[in-house]
């Protein structure tokens, strides 16, 4: 197993990143948090967990070993495979999840792309008690949501990548956030929720939520 990789950003794209070490360049699937903070150029690490199928070898990257070990738990979960894995650590930190799973909150879980109301009471059933207790980490709280994250980066570019990694094109993605864009400036209400967290900054999940209904429609 690749636990972890140290080396310098050969490069960043809404699929993920490629990290250089030892003169290989690999390329890890990130969440848009994790993305958000990695700089070309630069030396940096990422906590690794590497998903093995019959016809691929996708390495999947993280800010963190709490957050990794979360990724990874979260796929024992019946129906969780590690894209949706990763959209629910793009709309929640760990600690997060551990705070929704612990209060069952089943509203807070559906806000995941993805996931409706049977699959986070399942989600709930599975892992309670197995994710551990939420620490005393520094959690944004956007959009009503328990340790949600907050829109580190540009939400258009969180957005986006989330999509991709959920397995949208790239042009398609771009079509969905112009069309979210569009309805915002008419009515915050229209992009399907608040809109705009405090200060004015779009929230990426609500924004997330909205550009997936958009290709859902096309």
């Amino acid at each position: 197993m690749i636990s972890h990789l140290h080396g310098i950003v050969h490069g960043i794209s809404p699929e993920g990143a490629v990290i250089e070490v030892g003169g290989v360049g690999l390329q890890v699937q990130c969440t848009p948090g994790t993305l958000a903070a990695l700089r070309p150029g630069e030396r940096s690490r990422v906590a690794t967990s590497l998903v093995v199928r019959e016809d691929s070898l996708t390495l999947y990257g993280f800010g963190s070993d709490d957050e990794r070990d979360v990724f990874e738990l979260l796929q024992t979960a019946s129906g969780v495979g590690p894209r949706l894995a990763l959209a629910m650590l793009a709309v929640f930190t760990p600690d997060g999840l551990r705070r929704a799973v612990a209060a069952e909150d089943i509203t807070a879980l559906t806000k995941v792309p993805g996931i409706g109301r049977k699959g986070a009471q399942r989600i709930v059933l599975e892992l309670a008690g197995r994710l551990g207790t939420a620490g005393t980490g520094p959690d944004g709280a956007a959009a009503g949501l328990p340790g949600a994250r907050p829109a580190a980066a540009s939400w258009r570019d969180q957005v986006r990548a989330g999509l991709v990694n959920l397995g949208w094109q790239a042009r398609d993605a771009d079509q969905a956030i112009a069309a979210v864009e569009a309805d915002l400036a008419d009515s915050p209400a229209a992009a399907g929720g608040d809109g705009a967290a405090a200060g004015g900054e779009a929230d990426v999940a609500v924004m997330l939520k909205a550009a997936l209904r958009k290709l859902s429609k096309a």
